[in-house]
């Protein structure tokens, strides 16, 4: 199957074709199809699956072949759990509106509020949002969502269990057009939560899961290393490092303690290794990625803030040095590798 096979405006076909995007990926083979025919979407897939072209491509398509319900609010809002996979979606967008009069602004924490409330005023027709600030834009009346056309929660699971869901509720209702269209995506269609705050803000949605079966993360080489204390598991972990073959790794650590301190010592070593963690402020965590990406550094120290929304093709093996507290986020962080048909240790 093709991207033209499903039923995409030529426009975005010639717009993808540019980028060398010619096979859809399975999430994307399904729910292109039914978030163009307007229908609301509950989808699982697992990371790295490229379901952000399975949401951003009907969006455009909506674009491209129907008027807005009004002239000046939001036709598109995009909700995602971190600052890190906002920006992440956000540059997916600008990739595809580029030439078009199809504008975004990036509305999350951490960055100045009123500089945001400016962009608003400019009247975007897509926000990708942290539901917090979004919420709190809300409040502020910045913002209206009376002609919404679509809201899409990326990662709905994960919102939910940073205890995002007054604030998803207060959306959904500044946002309850009655032609609204909701696409929903979460990591399990079993979260209870899930199943509860879907009843109320989807019609009839079509059921979607994809990549949840045996064969799942086959890109992906797992292996544990048994060891006997602290001390013992940090000479593991430099031996791990001195001895693979690596282009970037990612390591996840428990505390944002931890991160410092492993870092320092990675970098005594002459490592090239930088932290990340949620104490940062919005413009060093986007200059530490920003380098990152760039290969400045060859060795990334996180906590769970980084275990979503990553998508960088050079990270060849990822290192839990903590585990997480819960499986679903181990799941999501061997998923920061082996993305791309790349290979993943």
């Amino acid at each position: 199957m093709h991207f033209k096979d499903l039923g995409l405006d030529q426009r975005l076909l010639k717009k993808l074709n540019h980028l060398a995007f010619n096979k859809p990926t399975e999430i994307q083979q399904t729910a292109i199809p039914v978030g163009i025919l307007g229908k609301d979407v509950l989808a699982s897939s697992k990371t790295g699956s490229g379901k952000t072209l399975a949401f951003l491509l009907p969006a455009m398509q909506r674009m491209y072949r129907s008027k807005p319900f009004t002239r000046r609010d939001p036709r598109v809002l995009v909700l995602t759990p971190t600052r890190e996979l906002a920006k992440q979606v956000f540059a997916q967008l600008r990739t595809l509106n580029a030439g078009t009069p199809y504008d975004g602004a990036l509305i999350v924490g951490g960055e100045n509020f009123n500089d945001q409330v400016k962009a608003l005023r400019n009247d975007p027709m897509f926000v990708i949002a942290t539901p917090g600030r979004l919420a709190d834009h809300l409040e502020h009346r910045s913002t209206h969502l009376d002609g919404l056309e679509m809201l899409i929660l990326d990662e709905a699971d994960r919102m939910l269990d940073l205890g995002f869901e007054a604030q998803l509720r207060r959306i959904h209702e500044a946002a309850s057009h009655r032609r609204r269209q909701t696409l929903m995506f979460s990591a399990t269609l079993d979260h209870a939560d899930v199943i509860d705050i879907a009843s109320d803000m989807l019609n009839a949605p079509k059921r979607i899961s994809v990549g949840h079966s045996a064969e799942e993360h086959t890109d992906i080489t797992q292996r544990f290393i048994l060891c006997d204390h602290l001390d013992h598991k940090q000479a593991l972990l430099d031996k791990v490092l001195e001895t693979e073959d690596y282009n970037q790794v990612i390591i996840f650590t428990a505390t944002r303690a931890d991160t410092d301190r492993l870092t320092k010592e990675l970098n005594e070593r002459k490592m090239k290794a930088v932290a990340l963690s949620g104490n940062l402020n919005q413009t060093q965590r986007n200059s530490i990625m920003s380098q990152f990406e760039r290969d400045c550094h060859k060795i990334l120290v996180t906590t769970d803030v980084a275990s979503r929304g990553l998508d960088i093709d050079k990270v060849s093996h990822v290192i839990n040095f903590d585990m997480p507290k819960h499986a679903e986020e181990y799941v999501h962080r061997i998923g920061r590798t082996g993305r791309a048909g790349n290979k993943g240790d």
